[in-house]
């Protein structure tokens, strides 16, 4: 997180996919966490948001807090306007909280089956299910993180739903994937129907290393893109979490070393054109977040 680099938008735009991790003595992690990161604060993520020109950002309730959302809530509470936060939630949660929840800025609830490596297709099928119905009043919508494959085998289900659905960091689609690649196919008949969002997000977890993959990576961003520019979001993933091989789940894993250039360089050959970063960057996330 070293670098200085010249704001993504000088009038303002969106991050889309962030993190917040408060005091472990205020906000314990859940036992069985599969990593541990250190604290990352509201201070620095608005020193984050300053740095790039970012106005609003999407507050994501991350693996470790379980469904405690209370750092996250919190986050929003201390933002005071420019936050919105993706929660995780229990099964038996009531409407009275989901309504709660809005009030506080919550705008989606967060499925997250790639932490726990699940990959059973009918775990992603009786989620949405019940979410779908759980929300729909409220105008949310329900964000995936999960392996490509499975959007794939879920794919009718999706474009069925009666509330949006966002999928995180490129869908999960390798930058070594062509077209011919059944998930990826999945992935933009879905963008083309409008059922779906796409987060430009995170390359470093869909390629071991993204500078050595980044034509394959915007080659990527280019093709979700242009199934549908209404429905691509951008987000940095700050404070960019990792867990770090052989490092114990209790022990701290320390974040990715993304330096701020890195970022905006990214957006320049996945996105081409200004009314393009427009879209990306303020349209589309205040249609969905708002």
């Amino acid at each position: 997180m070293t670098g200085r680099s010249p704001p993504i938008l000088s009038n303002g735009g969106w991050d889309c996919h962030v993190h917040v991790v408060g005091s472990p003595s205020e906000y314990p992690m859940v036992t069985d966490r599969h990593y541990t990161p250190g604290a990352a604060s509201v201070d620095e993520l608005r020193e984050h948001m300053a740095r790039h020109g970012i106005s609003n950002v999407v507050i994501v309730q991350p693996s470790f807090y379980g469904t405690d959302n209370r750092c996250m809530l919190d986050a929003l509470l201390s933002l005071n306007g420019p936050g919105r936060g993706i929660a995780v939630l229990a099964d038996d949660v009531s409407s009275g909280e989901l309504h709660r929840l809005h009030a506080a800025g919550v705008r989606g609830i967060r499925i997250n089956l790639e932490s726990a490596s699940v990959r059973d297709p009918s775990v992603i099928g009786s989620s949405l299910a019940v979410w779908a119905r759980k929300i729909a009043d409220l105008g949310w919508h329900i964000q995936l993180y999960a392996a490509p494959e499975l959007f794939s085998a879920a794919a009718d289900q999706l474009a069925q739903l009666p509330v949006p659905t966002v999928l995180d960091h490129f869908a999960m689609t390798s930058s070594r994937a062509d077209r011919s690649d059944p998930s990826l196919r999945a992935v933009l008949a879905l963008l083309e129907r409008g059922s779906t969002y796409v987060k430009l997000s995170a390359p470093y977890r869909i390629s071991a290393d993204p500078s050595q993959d980044a034509d394959r990576i915007a080659r990527l961003a280019t093709w979700l893109h242009d199934a549908n520019p209404e429905r691509i979001l951008w987000g940095t993933d700050w404070p960019h979490t990792n867990r770090e091989p052989g490092v114990a789940a209790h022990a701290i894993s320390r974040y990715r070393d993304v330096p701020d250039a890195v970022l905006t360089q990214a957006l320049q050959p996945w996105v081409h054109d200004p009314r393009s970063l427009q879209r990306i960057l303020i349209e589309n996330p205040q249609r969905l977040y708002f």
